[in-house]
């Protein structure tokens, strides 16, 4: 049995043409049956590293008997030299997320996958509290299961006051320990039994998407461990960015 949080998350390729550019994490989205790539806004374009590619390649299972069969899957990023991908903005400014909706008359035939949706968000009343034990599911360095094609999941916990926004920008903090490629991974709780969510649903709370490591401009090198703490923004963000 395969564990469906697994399936909710795909490795993702950027590329410029045919040119193969990065390694990141994404995981679907549905609402209304509409189904959508969530991965972080930087993978899809970042100015700063000169980072533009024109598509996307991610890789999905194809054979629910054999989860050694898998394709590559190719979404393109722009049309008519406009995006197709949505990105949030507030008050505090650009929100480090970003959505792309698939047809699912495109995906492979006998495609396999999860998706995440709006009952895996946080309800009014919902708390969670600083300290509590989370999960990352992505692929550091690209690293995954080369046979059988799934990502892997590394330990983390809420390392800031959540639901409080970490210097006024929407995410929070937690303490892992991330490398790139894992951009764009679900930050995942489980879901407590008295959630009552339907057996359908993926049985865990989506609370934000691994955006990057944070460390301190002054840190010595040499005498100072890099802090191991991460920016992980808040998923309420994805009710906005996936309205019709």
């Amino acid at each position: 049995m395969i564990e469906p949080l697994l399936l909710a998350v795909c490795r993702v390729s950027t590329y410029d043409g045919e040119r193969r550019l990065t390694n990141a994490s994404s995981f679907f989205f549905e609402r209304e049956r509409r189904l959508f790539l969530v991965t972080s806004r930087h993978v899809m374009i970042d100015i700063p590293s000169q980072h533009h590619p024109t598509r996307l390649q991610v890789e999905l299972h194809t054979d629910a008997e054999d989860m050694a069969q898998s394709t590559g899957f190719s979404i393109p990023l722009y049309e008519d030299g406009k995006s197709l991908w949505r990105q949030g903005i507030d008050a505090g400014g650009e929100i480090d997320v970003a959505v792309i909706e698939i047809d699912r008359n495109a995906l492979p035939q006998g495609a396999v996958y999860r998706a995440f949706g709006p009952a895996n968000l946080l309800a009014p009343g919902d708390q969670v509290e600083v300290g509590s034990s989370l999960l990352i599911v992505g692929f550091p360095l690209g690293f995954h299961d080369t046979l059988h094609h799934m990502p892997v999941v590394r330990h983390a916990v809420i390392a800031s006051s959540f639901g409080l926004r970490f210097k006024g920008e929407g995410y929070f903090l937690t303490d892992a320990r991330t490398h790139r490629g894992t951009s764009g991974a679900p930050v995942v709780l489980r879901a407590p039994v008295t959630r009552g969510m339907p057996e359908t649903t993926l049985q865990w709370l989506l609370l934000g998407v691994h955006s990057s490591r944070i460390d301190v401009g002054t840190r010595d090198q040499i005498l100072d461990e890099a802090l191991g703490l991460n920016g992980t923004w808040y998923t309420d963000i994805l009710m906005t960015l996936t309205d019709q």
